[in-house]
Protein backbone atom coordinates (compact mmCIF):
# COMPACT_ATOMS: atom_id res chain seq x y z
CA UNK A 1 0.00 0.00 0.00
CA UNK A 2 1.47 3.32 -1.19
CA UNK A 3 2.11 6.39 1.91
CA UNK A 4 -1.36 7.59 3.17
CA UNK A 5 -2.69 10.73 5.00
CA UNK A 6 -5.13 8.58 7.09
CA UNK A 7 -4.37 6.43 9.88
CA UNK A 8 -7.11 4.13 8.85
CA UNK A 9 -4.50 2.89 6.29
CA UNK A 10 -6.31 4.33 3.34
CA UNK A 11 -6.23 8.21 3.10
CA UNK A 12 -5.65 8.97 -0.70
CA UNK A 13 -5.04 5.33 -1.64
CA UNK A 14 -7.82 5.31 -3.92
CA UNK A 15 -7.54 1.46 -4.74
CA UNK A 16 -7.20 0.59 -1.32
CA UNK A 17 -10.52 2.78 -0.79
CA UNK A 18 -11.55 1.04 -4.31
CA UNK A 19 -10.69 -2.49 -3.00
CA UNK A 20 -12.21 -1.82 0.63
CA UNK A 21 -15.56 -0.87 -0.86
CA UNK A 22 -15.59 -3.90 -2.86
CA UNK A 23 -15.12 -6.11 0.12
CA UNK A 24 -17.73 -4.33 2.59
CA UNK A 25 -20.53 -4.87 -0.63
CA UNK A 26 -19.43 -8.82 -1.11
CA UNK A 27 -20.31 -8.77 2.38
CA UNK A 28 -23.97 -8.57 1.71
CA UNK A 29 -22.95 -9.94 -2.06
CA UNK A 30 -20.98 -13.23 -2.27
CA UNK A 31 -22.14 -13.60 -5.86
CA UNK A 32 -20.89 -9.96 -6.66
CA UNK A 33 -18.46 -11.09 -9.08
CA UNK A 34 -20.55 -13.67 -11.28
CA UNK A 35 -23.44 -10.89 -11.67
CA UNK A 36 -20.76 -8.31 -13.27
CA UNK A 37 -19.59 -11.24 -15.36
CA UNK A 38 -22.24 -11.97 -16.78
CA UNK A 39 -23.40 -8.33 -17.21
CA UNK A 40 -20.13 -8.05 -18.90
CA UNK A 41 -20.82 -11.48 -21.44
CA UNK A 42 -23.75 -9.96 -22.37
CA UNK A 43 -22.25 -7.09 -23.16
CA UNK A 44 -19.84 -8.70 -25.24
CA UNK A 45 -22.43 -10.76 -27.10
CA UNK A 46 -24.67 -7.88 -27.86
CA UNK A 47 -22.70 -4.98 -28.92
CA UNK A 48 -19.28 -6.33 -28.74
CA UNK A 49 -15.72 -5.43 -27.15
CA UNK A 50 -15.42 -2.13 -27.52
CA UNK A 51 -18.59 -0.22 -26.09
CA UNK A 52 -19.13 3.02 -25.09
CA UNK A 53 -20.77 2.53 -21.74
CA UNK A 54 -22.90 4.80 -18.69
CA UNK A 55 -21.78 3.56 -15.65
CA UNK A 56 -25.81 4.21 -13.86
CA UNK A 57 -25.20 5.30 -10.10
CA UNK A 58 -21.39 4.37 -10.29
CA UNK A 59 -20.22 4.39 -6.88
CA UNK A 60 -16.71 4.25 -6.38
CA UNK A 61 -16.53 2.51 -10.17
CA UNK A 62 -16.98 -0.60 -9.68
CA UNK A 63 -18.30 -1.95 -12.78
CA UNK A 64 -16.09 0.80 -14.78
CA UNK A 65 -13.16 -0.87 -13.17
CA UNK A 66 -14.38 -4.62 -14.39
CA UNK A 67 -15.21 -3.08 -17.33
CA UNK A 68 -12.20 -1.90 -18.88
CA UNK A 69 -9.64 -4.79 -17.70
CA UNK A 70 -11.93 -6.84 -19.67
CA UNK A 71 -12.49 -4.48 -22.36
CA UNK A 72 -9.52 -2.25 -23.05
CA UNK A 73 -10.70 -0.20 -25.81
CA UNK A 74 -13.94 0.27 -23.84
CA UNK A 75 -15.10 4.05 -23.10
CA UNK A 76 -16.84 4.98 -19.98
CA UNK A 77 -19.38 7.79 -18.31
CA UNK A 78 -19.91 7.36 -14.47
CA UNK A 79 -22.90 8.94 -13.28
CA UNK A 80 -23.47 9.61 -9.38
CA UNK A 81 -24.99 11.52 -7.01
CA UNK A 82 -22.78 10.42 -4.11
CA UNK A 83 -19.89 13.23 -3.37
CA UNK A 84 -17.63 10.57 -1.16
CA UNK A 85 -18.07 7.79 -3.63
CA UNK A 86 -17.30 9.76 -6.57
CA UNK A 87 -14.28 11.10 -4.98
CA UNK A 88 -12.77 7.38 -4.99
CA UNK A 89 -13.72 7.14 -8.31
CA UNK A 90 -12.46 9.78 -9.56
CA UNK A 91 -9.32 9.24 -7.81
CA UNK A 92 -9.21 5.41 -8.92
CA UNK A 93 -9.35 6.77 -12.59
CA UNK A 94 -7.50 10.28 -12.59
CA UNK A 95 -5.38 10.53 -15.71
CA UNK A 96 -7.76 7.60 -17.93
CA UNK A 97 -8.87 9.44 -20.71
CA UNK A 98 -11.19 6.22 -20.99
CA UNK A 99 -13.42 7.46 -18.03
CA UNK A 100 -15.28 10.61 -17.15
CA UNK A 101 -17.43 11.22 -14.46
CA UNK A 102 -20.95 12.89 -13.94
CA UNK A 103 -22.54 14.39 -11.04
CA UNK A 104 -26.40 14.04 -11.63
CA UNK A 105 -29.40 13.53 -9.96
CA UNK A 106 -31.26 10.50 -11.83
CA UNK A 107 -34.45 11.83 -10.23
CA UNK A 108 -33.70 14.95 -12.07
CA UNK A 109 -35.85 15.03 -15.56
CA UNK A 110 -33.09 17.04 -17.43
CA UNK A 111 -29.60 14.84 -15.82
CA UNK A 112 -29.05 12.65 -19.44
CA UNK A 113 -28.42 16.57 -20.46
CA UNK A 114 -24.74 16.55 -18.41
CA UNK A 115 -24.04 13.47 -20.27
CA UNK A 116 -20.86 13.85 -23.01
CA UNK A 117 -22.50 11.61 -25.27
CA UNK A 118 -26.21 11.55 -26.68
CA UNK A 119 -26.48 7.66 -26.48
CA UNK A 120 -24.63 4.26 -24.99
CA UNK A 121 -24.03 0.96 -26.18
CA UNK A 122 -24.73 -0.18 -22.58
CA UNK A 123 -26.04 1.55 -19.39
CA UNK A 124 -25.01 -0.91 -16.92
CA UNK A 125 -26.21 -0.54 -13.00
CA UNK A 126 -25.53 -2.81 -10.17
CA UNK A 127 -27.36 -2.66 -6.43
CA UNK A 128 -28.53 1.02 -6.74
CA UNK A 129 -31.76 1.55 -8.41
CA UNK A 130 -33.64 -0.29 -5.37
CA UNK A 131 -32.62 3.24 -3.74
CA UNK A 132 -35.97 4.73 -6.38
CA UNK A 133 -39.36 4.09 -6.05
CA UNK A 134 -41.40 2.11 -8.81
CA UNK A 135 -42.60 5.29 -10.06
CA UNK A 136 -39.71 7.35 -10.74
CA UNK A 137 -37.83 4.20 -11.84
CA UNK A 138 -40.12 3.76 -14.43
CA UNK A 139 -39.42 7.29 -15.58
CA UNK A 140 -35.83 6.59 -15.32
CA UNK A 141 -36.29 3.25 -17.81
CA UNK A 142 -38.15 5.86 -20.21
CA UNK A 143 -35.28 8.21 -19.93
CA UNK A 144 -33.25 5.10 -20.72
CA UNK A 145 -34.53 4.13 -23.84
CA UNK A 146 -34.16 7.50 -25.42
CA UNK A 147 -30.13 7.21 -24.61
CA UNK A 148 -29.68 3.38 -25.09
CA UNK A 149 -28.39 3.32 -28.72
CA UNK A 150 -30.44 1.01 -31.55
CA UNK A 151 -29.14 -2.68 -30.91
CA UNK A 152 -28.10 -1.19 -27.21
CA UNK A 153 -28.60 -2.77 -24.38
CA UNK A 154 -29.44 -1.82 -20.64
CA UNK A 155 -29.00 -3.71 -17.62
CA UNK A 156 -29.70 -3.47 -14.07
CA UNK A 157 -28.44 -5.86 -11.31
CA UNK A 158 -30.61 -5.68 -8.00
CA UNK A 159 -32.53 -6.44 -5.16
CA UNK A 160 -35.58 -8.20 -7.05
CA UNK A 161 -37.29 -10.45 -4.47
CA UNK A 162 -40.58 -12.39 -5.37
CA UNK A 163 -42.91 -11.64 -2.92
CA UNK A 164 -44.84 -15.19 -3.96
CA UNK A 165 -42.42 -17.15 -2.92
CA UNK A 166 -42.52 -16.06 1.01
CA UNK A 167 -40.80 -19.42 2.76
CA UNK A 168 -38.24 -19.78 0.44
CA UNK A 169 -37.25 -15.67 0.83
CA UNK A 170 -37.25 -16.35 4.56
CA UNK A 171 -34.95 -19.34 4.05
CA UNK A 172 -32.53 -17.88 2.19
CA UNK A 173 -32.40 -14.34 4.46
CA UNK A 174 -31.81 -16.61 7.32
CA UNK A 175 -28.63 -18.26 5.55
CA UNK A 176 -27.40 -15.15 4.11
CA UNK A 177 -27.17 -13.50 7.63
CA UNK A 178 -25.51 -16.66 9.40
CA UNK A 179 -22.65 -16.23 6.27
CA UNK A 180 -22.62 -13.04 7.05
CA UNK A 181 -22.40 -13.05 10.99
CA UNK A 182 -19.69 -15.93 10.29
CA UNK A 183 -17.55 -13.33 7.70
CA UNK A 184 -17.90 -10.13 10.49
CA UNK A 185 -16.43 -12.56 13.18
CA UNK A 186 -13.21 -12.93 10.65
CA UNK A 187 -13.57 -8.86 10.53
CA UNK A 188 -15.62 -7.80 7.41
CA UNK A 189 -17.06 -4.89 7.70
CA UNK A 190 -20.61 -3.85 7.09
CA UNK A 191 -22.22 -0.73 6.08
CA UNK A 192 -21.94 1.36 8.78
CA UNK A 193 -18.65 0.79 9.94
CA UNK A 194 -17.29 1.37 6.21
CA UNK A 195 -19.02 4.84 6.61
CA UNK A 196 -17.63 5.45 9.84
CA UNK A 197 -13.93 4.79 8.22
CA UNK A 198 -14.56 7.23 5.20
CA UNK A 199 -16.02 9.69 7.73
CA UNK A 200 -12.75 9.61 9.98
CA UNK A 201 -10.33 9.75 6.97
CA UNK A 202 -9.20 13.00 6.56
CA UNK A 203 -10.03 13.55 2.55
CA UNK A 204 -12.95 11.89 2.97
CA UNK A 205 -14.69 13.10 5.83
CA UNK A 206 -16.00 16.10 4.28
CA UNK A 207 -17.51 13.98 0.94
CA UNK A 208 -18.68 11.92 3.27
CA UNK A 209 -20.63 14.45 5.35
CA UNK A 210 -22.17 16.21 2.15
CA UNK A 211 -23.25 12.52 1.26
CA UNK A 212 -25.46 12.21 4.44
CA UNK A 213 -26.97 15.67 3.82
CA UNK A 214 -28.15 14.16 0.86
CA UNK A 215 -29.15 10.80 1.31
CA UNK A 216 -29.47 10.39 5.42
CA UNK A 217 -28.50 6.86 6.55
CA UNK A 218 -30.04 4.92 3.81
CA UNK A 219 -32.81 6.35 1.34
CA UNK A 220 -36.47 4.73 0.92
CA UNK A 221 -37.12 3.03 -2.28
CA UNK A 222 -38.78 -0.45 -3.89
CA UNK A 223 -37.69 -3.59 -5.08
CA UNK A 224 -40.21 -5.10 -7.38
CA UNK A 225 -40.18 -8.69 -8.50
CA UNK A 226 -38.42 -9.24 -12.01
CA UNK A 227 -41.50 -9.67 -13.76
CA UNK A 228 -42.16 -5.86 -13.41
CA UNK A 229 -38.46 -4.94 -14.39
CA UNK A 230 -39.38 -6.95 -17.66
CA UNK A 231 -42.42 -5.39 -18.08
CA UNK A 232 -41.39 -1.88 -17.22
CA UNK A 233 -38.76 -1.59 -19.88
CA UNK A 234 -40.99 -3.18 -22.81
CA UNK A 235 -43.18 -0.74 -21.82
CA UNK A 236 -40.40 2.06 -22.04
CA UNK A 237 -39.24 1.31 -25.34
CA UNK A 238 -37.05 -1.73 -24.86
CA UNK A 239 -37.58 -4.42 -28.04
CA UNK A 240 -37.00 -7.07 -25.82
CA UNK A 241 -36.55 -7.96 -21.89
CA UNK A 242 -35.62 -11.04 -19.73
CA UNK A 243 -34.05 -11.85 -16.55
CA UNK A 244 -30.56 -13.25 -17.42
CA UNK A 245 -29.15 -14.18 -14.29
CA UNK A 246 -31.13 -14.74 -11.07
CA UNK A 247 -29.52 -15.75 -7.29
CA UNK A 248 -32.71 -16.21 -4.44
CA UNK A 249 -32.86 -12.38 -3.57
CA UNK A 250 -31.38 -10.80 -6.85
CA UNK A 251 -31.21 -10.83 -10.15
CA UNK A 252 -29.95 -9.09 -13.39
CA UNK A 253 -32.20 -7.71 -16.35
CA UNK A 254 -31.21 -6.95 -19.39
CA UNK A 255 -33.39 -5.02 -22.14
CA UNK A 256 -32.17 -4.83 -25.78
CA UNK A 257 -33.03 -1.64 -27.58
Amino acid sequence: MTETTSGTGFGTDWRAWQESWDRQQEWYLPDREERFRVMLDMVEALVGPEPRVLDLACGTGSITDRLLKRFPKAVSTGVDLDPALLAIAEGTFAGDDRVTFVTADLKDPDWTSQLPHDSYDAVLTATALHWLFSEPLAALYGQLAGIVSDGGVFMNADHMPDPATPRINAADREQRHARQEAARKSGALDWAEWWALAANDPVLAEPTAKRFEIYGEHADGDTPPPEWHVRTLREAGFAEARTVWASPSDALVLGLK
